[in-house]
């Protein structure tokens, strides 16, 4: 089963959700879909055994063949192309990779090289008797687009497992790309105004890709009552509160995972997965 956890906006605590829920629950992998910003590691401290860089296509353009006909300027959606008197100006940070531009030209003058935008990197947190896999995208430093490192990064998810997908803050493309195939979407909030303006958008995203999803009200105890009076008017479950504790924060502010300096926590975060499982049944 893979379960997405997303928000609509950052500082939520989806990421505190996410690794915790991976070190309590069985045979489950941790995905870091934030490449932009990937901090879950910061708690599970993983031994990171392997890296892979990550590329995506990018047009090359031979002068010798060129006519500089303007074929493939006019037919790339995203304006990443430029054809001049004399050359064709590439604009890498415009480029989607969609390799329209040579399919296009007639004199077969554009190939495809590859431009690095990230990478991939995989490993283990130990654990006593059962290790979680852990798997994360990095993003380098002043790239624009994230979706297709986050799908490489998807393409490690091990069906075997429970996997635990750490989305992007947000509603953009790559919460998308990240929620695309997930089984369950858990939805992090804050009963704030900005907390419920943001899980509305939230909420009308996973509905239109039809994935089941649950609420989860982190620092339940430190607004008002406006996303649980959400939650009950559209019929969406609300599968935990977790009010402000100043252990968790402590813990956080460390880098320690909170079911890691209390051990007995961890049976709220099953309990959280036999909630989910009684989601999909229903």
């Amino acid at each position: 089963m893979i379960i997405a956890i997303a928000s609509g906006k950052g500082g939520t605590g989806k990421t505190t959700i996410a690794t915790n829920l991976a070190l309590s629950i069985p045979h489950a992998q941790y995905i870091d879909c934030d490449v932009e910003e990937p901090n879950g590691n910061l708690f599970l401290k993983a031994d990171i055994q392997e890296k892979q860089d990550v590329g995506v296509p990018l047009p090359l353009i031979d002068n010798s063949l060129c006519t500089y006909c303007g074929i493939c300027a006019r037919d790339c959606e995203f304006n990443a192309l430029a054809v001049l008197k004399d050359r064709v100006m590439v604009f890498p940070e415009l480029c989607h990779g969609c390799g329209v531009c040579s399919y296009v030209c007639p004199e077969k003058a554009i190939s495809e090289g590859e431009k690095i935008i990230g990478v991939v990197e995989r490993g283990i947190v130990p654990q006593e008797g059962d290790d979680l896999a852990f798997c994360q995208g990095v993003l380098n430093v002043g790239e624009p687009m994230s979706p297709p490192l986050i799908k490489k990064a998807k393409t490690y998810a091990e069906p075997s497992r429970t996997v635990i997908m750490d989305a992007p803050p947000g509603t953009s493309c790559p919460v998308i790309q990240t929620l695309n195939g997930a089984d369950f979407c858990l939805l992090v909030t804050e009963p704030t105004p900005f907390g419920l303006n943001d899980l509305e958008l939230a909420v009308g995203v996973v509905r239109q890709m039809k994935i089941p999803f649950g609420v989860i009200i982190n620092r339940s105890d430190s607004g008002d009552q406006s996303v649980v009076e959400y939650c009950q008017r559209e019929n969406i479950p609300l599968l935990m509160e977790i009010p402000y504790n100043p252990d968790l924060a402590f813990a956080y502010s460390k880098g320690i995972s909170y079911v890691t300096e209390n051990p007995e926590a961890k049976d709220q975060f099953r309990q959280l997965l036999v909630a989910i499982h009684k989601e999909l049944q229903s």
